[in-house]
């Protein structure tokens, strides 16, 4: 008897700070301004997708001691831009990144359990930690943690989190008859936790949501971090898009949760993917060649090989081959902020590697940043990239794609009305959102439906 196929989950990502968005394209619109955020947002909800995404940034990156010129400046508040889209939304589910290193879990759960009542069910949190001393200048305590405290922080902080979530838990609506009015238990909202990053004791005051938590994501790609999702997160971001590296990261992260008493359905995996859609398979490989060229002009490919060679490259000929010296492997990075620059943890063997490549296909600067710096690409008509989809999906390379437009806010657009309708005929994508919450979108069970759902991570 054969298998039922799997549904597929979509997510939209509002770019944030990158070289996805192509700036210099007419249609490409503020990142500031509300109208962007609410076109793409009922764009998302019009196509039935599971939520939107932010990302967030704490604070302006620099290189060489300038602001990298691809910081959008002003970047608005994330809970303050999911809130006002909660109004202009029905079923979308919200989510956004929030820090586990510089915040508190009583501010944080206040915010996302209100989040979760303003939208009836709809907040998402993804869960992340920061690695830097530079971000931490904004932040009183400044500095960071090494790794190991970083997530042993993150986990401490949704624990606590969950602990105030779940303060509500169960309790009785009692009436006072002589006033008619209606009280909460005396220990509603009661908390108290004792732990090595926090010692805090009192009471929340968000009755419990109808979620009875946010739906929770975590994207790191470490062991540590994988071993966080598969212990503590609903949802887990991933990098891998292509069938081999996707299903050995699926597989990984999957395996993990059996030790925590999990199901495979308990965690979902959803890579981030940009796209090229035309009416052939033919235009959208040119297309596709013309937007990654435009998103990486000479100057940004310089900029980004300063990310491995940690010095400052501005006089080298992007169109020219790459440099002949050595990284220099200091302490003192050229680039402040950038989460780049930990996935090149040995500069020297990257450059090799690089230089290898850039020999064996005549590739310039900009070439190689090209073909080795951008997300999987799903480049076809729609009935391609619909077939690339959900073969994937089926495969057990991930549960689906967080797609990131190049044109924000109307580059979703396209997909919406040609692709998912093609998935929907497949019988693989939802015609009608499947109730209120976005834990209904994901298939995810309410916690208080969950044995041992009051177990937190540890």
């Amino acid at each position: 008897m054969s298998q039922p196929l799997k549904q597929i989950h979509l997510a939209a990502h509002f770019p944030g700070v990158n070289n996805t968005t192509v700036w210099s394209d007419p249609r490409a619109g503020s990142h500031v301004e509300f109208s962007s955020f609410a076109h793409f947002a009922r764009t998302a909800e019009r196509a039935k997708f599971d939520f939107l995404f932010l990302a967030e940034g704490l604070r302006l990156r620099e290189q060489g001691g300038k602001i990298y010129d691809l910081d959008v400046v002003g970047r608005p508040d994330t809970f303050t831009v999911l809130a006002a889209l909660a109004a202009v939304t029905e079923h979308l589910g919200l989510t956004g990144t929030i820090n586990s290193t510089f915040n508190e879990p009583y501010e944080v759960a206040r915010q996302f359990a209100s989040l979760d009542h303003l939208s009836g069910g709809r907040s998402a949190w993804n869960v992340v930690t920061s690695w830097d001393a530079f971000t931490g200048e904004n932040f009183r305590r400044g500095g960071f943690l090494p790794q190991e405290e970083r997530y042993s922080r993150a986990k401490e902080f949704l624990a606590t989190a969950n602990e105030l979530f779940d303060s509500w838990h169960g309790d009785e609506i009692l009436a006072d008859q002589e006033t008619g009015t209606f009280l909460r238990d005396a220990k509603a909202g009661a908390f108290v936790h004792s732990g090595q990053h926090f010692d805090i004791h009192g009471r929340f005051n968000v009755p419990r949501s109808p979620q009875g938590r946010p739906v929770v994501f975590q994207a790191g790609d470490s062991d540590e971090g994988r071993e966080f999702a598969a212990s503590s997160a609903d949802a887990i971001f991933s990098r891998y898009a292509t069938l081999e590296a996707g299903r050995a990261f699926y597989t990984d992260v999957k395996s993990r949760l059996a030790k925590y008493d999990r199901r495979h359905d308990q965690l979902l995996i959803l890579p981030a993917a940009t796209f090229t859609l035309a009416d052939t398979d033919a235009e959208a490989e040119e297309l596709a060649k013309v937007v990654r060229r435009q998103q990486v002009s000479g100057a940004t490919a310089l900029k980004h090989l300063e990310f491995v060679w940690n010095r400052d490259l501005s006089s080298y000929d992007p169109d020219g081959p790459l440099p002949d010296i050595d990284p220099d492997v200091g302490n003192n990075h050229i680039s402040k902020g950038r989460a780049q620059v930990r996935m090149y943890r040995d500069p020297l063997a990257t450059a090799r590697e690089w230089r290898e490549l850039a020999a064996a296909n005549n590739w310039s600067i900009r070439d190689l940043v090209i073909e080795t710096g951008n997300r999987q690409n799903f480049i076809g008509s729609a009935e391609t990239i619909a077939r690339t989809i959900n073969e994937l999906v089926q495969a057990d390379a991930s549960d689906g794609f967080i797609l990131v437009p190049h044109i924000t806010p109307g580059g979703l657009d396209e997909f919406a009305d040609k692709v998912v309708p093609l998935l929907q005929e497949r019988g693989v994508f939802r015609t009608e959102y499947e109730g209120p919450t976005l834990r209904h979108q994901l298939g995810l069970a309410h916690p208080d439906d969950v044995p041992g759902e009051q177990r937190v991570a540890s």
